[in-house]
């Protein structure tokens, strides 16, 4: 398993180069995690080791944001002076994704020609 938390990171390490070489507006893990999803769109399946590891990565996803929050408490002088615009941010960025999402749901779903009760 630990080949395939070398595969991640290293997916990841070639985003950030990929970024940084061709100084593209996308966050490098992005470019990362589209290496990877490309690699086992090839493959067309997931080793079940990767799985593993993912999953586990995935449970414990939370703890990666306790930097974060720690970040915002640390300078939270700074949030109060922007707090309108980051809340403002917030919401229309939290509503388009919510949008985003529904109208690809319904198109996909017609696409496929399910049934949207099926749940």
């Amino acid at each position: 398993m630990l080949n395939y938390l070398t595969l991640i990171f290293l997916c990841q390490l070639i985003g950030e180069a990929f970024v940084a070489f061709f100084e593209l507006p996308v966050p490098g893990p992005v470019m990362g995690m589209v290496l990877l999803f490309a690699g086992l769109s090839v493959r067309r399946s997931v080793p079940d080791d990767l799985d593993t590891v993912s999953r586990a990565l995935l449970s414990n996803l939370s703890l990666l944001f306790v930097p974060a929050g720690t970040g915002i408490m640390v300078h939270l002088g700074l949030l109060a002076n922007d707090g309108l615009a980051v809340s403002a941010a917030l919401v229309i960025s939290t509503v388009a994704t919510v949008a985003v999402t529904g109208l690809l749901m319904q198109t996909l779903t017609a696409k496929r020609g399910g049934n949207q009760d099926d749940a």
